[in-house]
């Protein structure tokens, strides 16, 4: 009898099969929005070294900080809607 109760318990809704956790999601979305910040900050230490200047590293990580929190915006009412 418990077997069966364990069995039922696993088992997911039809529409919920082959979709990636909530929190798996979640954790998808701030890696992604940390790997941005980053590669953005990356890119305007390179632009100031190549061009001896120092505007572009705080410009560029501000710009990819807007592009990450719009990309987290929209995959959170993506995700809403699922």
């Amino acid at each position: 009898m418990n077997q069966q109760n364990q069995n039922n318990q696993n088992k997911l809704p039809k529409d919920q099969k082959g979709k990636p956790n909530k929190f798996v999601r979640f954790t998808g979305v701030a890696l992604q929005m940390g790997l941005t910040i980053y590669a953005g900050n990356l890119l305007g230490v390179w632009l100031d070294s190549k061009y001896s200047s120092d505007k572009f590293e705080p410009s560029i990580t501000l710009l990819a900080v807007f592009a990450s929190m719009y990309m987290v915006i929209a995959q959170v009412i993506k995700l809403s809607k699922d």
